[in-house]
């Protein structure tokens, strides 16, 4: 028996292909679609404005792909959530849920792993296992949302897996979340983080979505962002920074440089000077992070002087800077951290 489709990763157009090769009217996708994404149903037998035929065909040709709680752990000091998720073929993920005055937000996976060896995030520490599907990506928000009976009002790619390297299905996520006809989530919400995969920025910039691109920069010379991020031997800083100015130039959006500091590697004000003259011109915001430590990584947080030195000496330069807030530390906070912990354990588990 062939395996089932995924019906949730399919956007309008692809599901009203999918109701005509069934011999069903068009009109049908969208009431499947709505489903799916406005009403967020997990099982067909809750789409009641179907036939009870078309639902029982519905179920034995396609699935509704989901992700499967696992656990959740709660900040006492901030009430973040942060999520455990388990996708198909039994791997763990993980989504964060932060409240903020403006509404919630929820940081999502792309990828089960990662493949691009940051040496400050522990998302990477055991390699890519698989791109998450764009029904995975959803449901990360779907989820939560059931789970605090809240909506979600801004969306950050910035959890586990880099989200250019999961280009298809990150972009039908982009356009599925921001469809009136499901979520509507504004594109002006969401946030996409990556390292720097410049021909991928350079194809995102054609779509000309409204999202926030943030550039993993975290140095301001190549030899410095090779010792952090493997990326920089195949990327350099002008090239990255060039794809930068191409997006702003195809979309209008301003760019966020994120920037971890490091203790006594990034983080003394010669570095912030360097870092001013290499943005200066571009239309930018820089979102310092002080690093969250990591115990198989030996890098340590600058401490609290340090990074208030480093804000003032850009915003002397004329560069905008703020210091994010950290949220979740007591829950370990740092992407892939407690997805790491969750792996371990399982496989101690099937080791004994």
């Amino acid at each position: 028996m062939s395996e089932k489709q995924d019906i949730k990763s399919y956007n309008l157009i692809e599901l009203k292909e999918q109701m005509d090769s069934l011999g069903e009217k068009g009109f049908r996708a969208k009431q499947i679609y709505q489903w799916l994404h406005k009403e967020k149903v997990t099982s067909f037998e809750e789409m009641t404005n179907l036939s009870k035929s078309l639902r029982t065909k519905l179920k034995e040709i396609y699935e509704i792909r989901s992700v499967r709680p696992v656990d959740v752990l709660i900040s006492k000091v901030d009430g973040t959530r942060k999520y455990l998720f388990e996708i198909k073929g039994g791997s763990i993920i993980e989504s964060v849920l932060m409240r903020y005055h403006h509404g919630n937000s929820v940081c999502i996976s792309t990828q089960s792993g990662c493949r691009m060896g940051c040496r400050f995030c522990a998302s990477t520490l055991n390699g890519l296992e698989r791109n998450l599907t764009a029904s995975e990506l959803l449901s990360q928000i779907y989820a939560i949302e059931q789970d605090i009976g809240e909506k979600v009002s801004n969306v950050v790619l910035m959890g586990s897996g880099e989200p250019l390297d999961n280009f298809d299905n990150v972009v039908k996520f982009i356009q599925m979340i921001s469809d009136e006809n499901g979520a509507n989530l504004s594109q002006r919400n969401i946030t996409l983080s990556t390292c720097g995969i410049v021909p991928k920025i350079k194809e995102l910039a054609e779509k000309h979505f409204q999202i926030t691109l943030a550039l993993s920069l975290h140095a301001s010379d190549n030899e410095t962002r090779k010792s952090l991020m493997p990326i920089a031997y195949k990327y350099s800083i002008d090239e990255i920074l060039n794809a930068c100015r191409e997006y702003f130039g195809e979309t209008g959006r301003r760019i966020t440089f994120e920037y971890s500091l490091v203790a006594g590697q990034n983080d003394s004000v010669e570095e912030a000077e360097c870092l001013a003259d290499l943005v200066r011109g571009i239309n930018c915001h820089v979102n310092l992070i002080p690093v969250n430590p990591i115990k198989e990584r030996n890098f340590t947080q600058s401490d609290k002087k340090a990074v208030e030195q480093f804000k003032s000496r850009l915003e002397k330069n004329k560069i905008n800077a703020t210091i994010r807030r950290e949220m979740g530390r007591d829950i370990n906070g740092a992407c892939g951290q407690l997805r790491n912990e969750a792996m371990k354990g399982r496989k101690e588990e099937t080791d004994v």
